[in-house]
């Protein structure tokens, strides 16, 4: 006998980890109570100004009809996704600025994973498909509004988006099936 455990007391040695994660303990910047006032009155008038800026210019390019060509609709889906990209984390770390609990549970880190990834990765492609919309405008001008008709645009920003979903999807599911 050479001292190893046979196959089958292996399978009776080897332990498994039971250990469920049902939160996360947020350590924050400082544990000092007034750095924590200035940062979350400097965190949300950030987070104010983004808001009404991304979502202002929405509102401007389906207000104005000037702007309704597939450059503004691509800017407009743009701001979109930058005002729900930043609204994904904010409110969180804004609540824990000012709250005595800095945790967040187990599901609500994986929900905000999945939306930051979507969002980051939805803007990724969104903005190649504006730099295709702009190679158009700039090498095809006199064909540019054949070329790029809401039969083209329109796929390009859903494609965008299902990109975006389908790659957060996979990311977030690897990334919480881990022990």
């Amino acid at each position: 006998m050479s001292g190893f455990p046979s196959e089958l007391n292996l399978h009776r040695i080897q332990m498994k980890n039971v250990t469920e994660v049902t939160m996360f303990i947020l350590t924050g910047f400082t544990d000092d109570f007034e750095v924590q006032i200035v940062l979350f009155l400097l965190f949300l008038a950030i987070y104010l100004f983004t808001l009404v800026g991304n979502l202002g210019l929405v509102i401007l390019v389906i207000g104005d009809a000037r702007l309704h060509n597939p450059m503004y609709y691509f800017l407009s889906v743009l701001s979109f996704l930058d005002a729900c990209y930043s609204s994904v984390v904010t409110p969180k770390m804004l609540v824990n600025f000012l709250a005595e609990n800095k945790a967040i549970s187990y599901v609500g880190c994986a929900a905000q994973m999945l939306l930051f990834v979507t969002f980051g990765t939805t803007e990724c492609f969104l903005l190649a498909a504006m730099a295709y919309d702009r190679y158009v405008a700039i090498y095809n001008p006199l064909l540019y509004s054949v070329i790029m008709s809401p039969r083209v645009y329109v796929p390009l920003i859903i494609g965008s988006y299902v990109g975006g979903i389908l790659n957060a999807s996979v990311h977030t599911l690897a990334t919480f099936s881990l022990s």
